[in-house]
């Protein structure tokens, strides 16, 4: 291959050799489209002058800029440049820019980390410009950003591309999709006179267009004070600029957005494209990258503007499930939507109402949100759960496309009708009613009949096995599912107390402290107990993988190995994420609970968590007792049937956590017989290890079953697995041509406050401890737990915090029910707490008003 290429002659199949940028022009170009012409230097140029370069160690970026600045030129390079840069004209200015094999990826555009430099002239001057683009190869930000995403150092080759620079009247930035709000076919456009590098560092404010379907939706004018021009004989120079008026023309603005709409066509996704226009008035395309940013949309092939509820944001799963988790939820989902009367004809594809994206579970709430009775339940029901999400649903309430015909309702109350008549409802209200003792057994009974079902014989085969799994993911929906009239009645009697007492819901939230039946912080409290049990040596001297070294050989003291085994073997089946079936359950992996055994061990003092949950009970009690003293002042008749509500609600509120409890239960049983297929699939040499059948679905499981390789598949799916673990932002709901309505509200502050949702009441002041990830985590008493979400392998963790700050959740979530337990201030679904607060911030947590204020 030549050293240098013209653009005509770079195909899709030289992305090693010219890097993304380059191989973009190079389709952009044999596509037709208005690219000023140019070349590049391929990547065997950088290899000849990066040998010897070591990609490793200490002061790398420093000590790789120094080699590829200092290193000789090959003269064959040299000349290969020369020649191709006469070939353009004489002294013809050009633009240098970086093609990194790790650049303008679909999940990496790499927009900025290298240097471009513009209107260069001189065969010697493009030579020492290149040179320069090598070198900032390593540029602090360049390998920070590599590192950030999964990238090896010393995978990336750099080509440079040298293109004929447009003497420019105005320049910019302009994406195919709305990069804030999402919605995709949506064009941006930012316009400022001169060179397009004003608009693209941030240096101007630019003029601002937005068009859809032709129309200009935006004319915002930017003041436009700066202008980057090409001086003569090269180089740049920023000049003070008048910036009156607009610098499109209407015709301009359109024909721009027309282009970039070419562009998006061609590739199959938006585009982020940087383009400038001419004196003479014509369009130049100077680059085409992906936009990265984008959250994926599902693909469901069902027409017309469709609206997405991400289930991993209200299960506080913020990253991907592993694709058997995935299918593992088309199977409860088919069992769910049979109740309805909606049944899949096969199960192993799920509902309708199912949808993927991003390797996370989304449900279609269209029929919900166009039908009158559906906009009625739907805040209501959010507000339990994730109140957050009450106002985005309210925006897409305002979103004329979305409005309710005439006849929504009838299918959505049918569908309702079934699934209610399908699980009993008003036989398991009345019961709850009338007999709590029948109800709660109801539940326990329900138990039992699970453990029963998980049961496989050892002498299951491999296809017995997947049977047992499918039958037991399509029955557990209906099964867990039944539990809920008993824990809504409950609920729905606590309102009745409110209404009738005249006591607001956020008041009464003492009410719900110290609930009986509640499975995780039962779990949380017997964690705490057998930290009681045990001696607290070695635990306050070993770090946490030293101790999980010592469990799992049995070289912990006697009675800690007893206790920790026991534990395990109750509660072992949960996890953090223990959604995805993917995940290892505590029982693989103890490192979470041996830690935060380890931290409960090193407190000194203080209020125990049981202490500090029968007096919780206590306040109940007393909170009941002055809500229906105010109901008596209303009317004597009120007292007593505030008094029975509260006292069922009491009854019924903590079951809220056992159909998750039982679902984990059940998915852990699964994960452990997928394990002994996995095996099977290793002997037969279908994968590497048995861990990786959960990079299969199970219809793919079943058909490895013939011994067909599958190795090559599962590197590709954990491969985009990790990268979409890196992805830093999951909307809560999601419309199908991309719009986030999230994103097109403000969150709001009062004051200077973070405002949030009221979940636990109280105030504290205290550091905040900003937690990411639970395992390993470690929170001082009396610390303000600020983190994402929770589920129940966060729990342990909220019995030393000293309040909590969550970014989702509502007051009815997992996590405000569990700080309620503890009497720990919580204020949830808070925007972005995670980065507004910073870790060892002093804050003041008003969990009554749902406010966070610096302290």
């Amino acid at each position: 291959m030549k050293t240098a290429l013209d653009f005509s002659e770079i195909d899709a199949g030289m992305l090693a050799e010219v890097g993304g940028k380059a191989a973009n022009l190079g389709e952009l170009t044999r596509a037709g489209l208005p690219v000023p012409p140019g070349w590049v230097l391929t990547t065997d140029a950088y290899r000849q002058v990066a040998e010897g370069l070591e990609t490793g160690g200490d002061g790398l970026a420093e000590r790789a800029r120094r080699h590829l600045l200092q290193a000789t030129v090959p003269d064959a390079v040299h000349e290969a440049i020369v020649t191709a840069y006469k070939g353009l004209g004489d002294d013809v200015p050009v633009a240098v820019r970086s093609s990194a094999t790790a650049e303008d990826l679909p999940f990496a555009s790499f927009a900025g980390q290298q240097d471009t430099f513009l209107n260069v002239v001189g065969a010697e001057e493009v030579v020492r410009a290149v040179r320069r683009c090598w070198a900032s190869l390593w540029t602090d930000r360049a390998v920070a950003y590599r590192e950030s995403n999964g990238i090896e150092h010393a995978a990336v080759r750099l080509a440079v591309v040298v293109q004929t620079m447009v003497d420019a009247r105005v320049a910019g930035v302009l994406f195919t999709a709305d990069p804030v709000t999402g919605r995709r076919r949506e064009s941006v456009i930012d316009a400022a006179p001169g060179l397009g590098e004003a608009v693209v560092s941030g240096a101007v404010n630019p003029d601002r267009f937005r068009v859809l379907d032709g129309e200009i939706l935006e004319r915002r004018a930017g003041d436009k004070l700066l202008a980057v021009r090409p001086l003569p004989g090269g180089g740049t120079e920023r000049v003070e600029t008048a910036g009156q008026g607009l610098c499109l023309t209407d015709d301009e603005v359109r024909r721009l957005a027309a282009l970039g709409i070419r562009v998006e066509d061609h590739y199959g996704a938006p585009q982020d494209i940087e383009w400038a226009v001419g004196h003479d008035g014509t369009i130049w395309l100077t680059q085409a990258r992906p936009i990265t940013t984008l959250y994926p949309l599902p693909e469901t092939g069902r027409a017309g503007l469709r609206v997405y509820f991400s289930v991993n944001v209200v299960q506080g799963v913020m990253g991907p499930l592993t694709p058997m988790g995935l299918s593992a939820f088309r199977l409860i989902s088919a069992g769910g939507a049979k109740l309805a009367g909606y049944g899949p004809a096969d199960p192993l594809d799920g509902a309708g109402f199912l949808a993927i994206s991003g390797e996370r579970l989304w449900v279609d709430l269209t029929a919900a949100v166009r039908s009158r009775p559906g906009r009625a339940i739907l805040p209501r029901a959010l507000t339990m759960g994730e109140a957050r999400a009450v106002g985005v649903m309210e925006r897409v309430f305002e979103d004329p496309r979305l409005a309710p015909p005439h006849t929504s309702a009838r299918p959505f109350l049918r569908g309702a009708g079934r699934f209610v008549r399908n699980l009993r409802a008003p036989h398991r209200v009345l019961t709850a009613l009338t007999s709590p003792g029948r109800s709660v057994g109801y539940t326990v009974r329900l138990g039992g009949a699970l453990e029963r079902a998980l049961q496989v014989p050892g002498t299951a085969t491999p296809e017995q096995r997947l049977d047992h799994a499918e039958r037991v993911l399509t029955g557990t929906f209906p099964l867990i599912v039944s539990i809920m009239p008993i824990v809504l009645t409950g609920y729905g009697l606590f309102a009745l107390a409110s209404k009738l007492s005249g006591v607001p819901v956020a008041e009464m939230s003492d009410v719900l402290r110290g609930l009986p039946h509640n499975p995780t912080t039962e779990m949380d409290l017997e964690l705490w107990h057998l930290s009681t049990r045990i001696e607290p040596e070695p635990f306050r001297e070993l770090t946490v993988p030293e101790l999980v070294e010592r469990y799992q050989r049995g070289r912990l003291p006697a009675a800690a190995q007893r206790e920790i085994t026991a534990f395990l073997a109750k509660y072992g089946h949960r996890g953090v994420a223990e959604i995805d079936l993917g995940v290892p359950r505590w029982s693989e992996e103890p490192a979470h609970i041996l830690g935060v055994l380890a931290n409960y061990l090193r407190l000194d003092g203080g209020t125990s968590p049981s202490e500090l949950f029968s007096r919780g009970a206590g306040e109940a009690s007393r909170a009941a007792a002055r809500v229906t003293a105010r109901a008596r002042r209303k009317g004597w008749w009120r007292a007593p049937v505030v008094r029975f509500a509260l006292r069922r609600t009491r009854q019924y509120a903590g079951l809220r956590e056992l159909p998750k409890y039982y679902a984990v239960k059940a998915l852990a049983a699964i994960r452990g017989s997928l394990l002994v297929v996995g095996e099977h699939l290793v002997g037969l040499g279908a994968l590497d290890s048995a861990g990786d059948v959960f990079f299969l679905d199970l219809r793919e499981a079943r058909a490895a079953l013939d011994g067909r390789d599958l190795r090559d598949l599962v590197a590709d799916r954990r491969a985009t697995y990790e990268r979409e673990r890196r992805r830093r932002h999951v909307p809560r709901v999601l419309l199908s041509d991309g719009t986030e309505p999230e994103a097109l509200s403000d969150p709001g502050t009062r004051a200077g406050a973070i405002t949030g949702t009221p979940a636990s009441p109280g105030t504290v002041t205290g550091v905040a401890r900003v937690v990411l990830d639970p395992t390993g985590a470690y929170l001082e008493p009396g610390e303000i737990l600020v983190c994402p979400s929770t589920d129940p392998g966060w729990t342990p963790l909220f019995l030393t915090a000293g309040g909590l700050v969550m970014e989702m959740g509502g007051a009815m979530s997992h996590g405000a029910v569990v700080a309620r337990e503890y009497g720990i201030p919580a204020v949830v679904g808070v925007p972005d707490a995670t980065h507004r607060i910073t870790n060892g911030q002093q804050v003041t947590v008003n969990g009554a008003a749902g406010t966070v204020e610096p302290a």
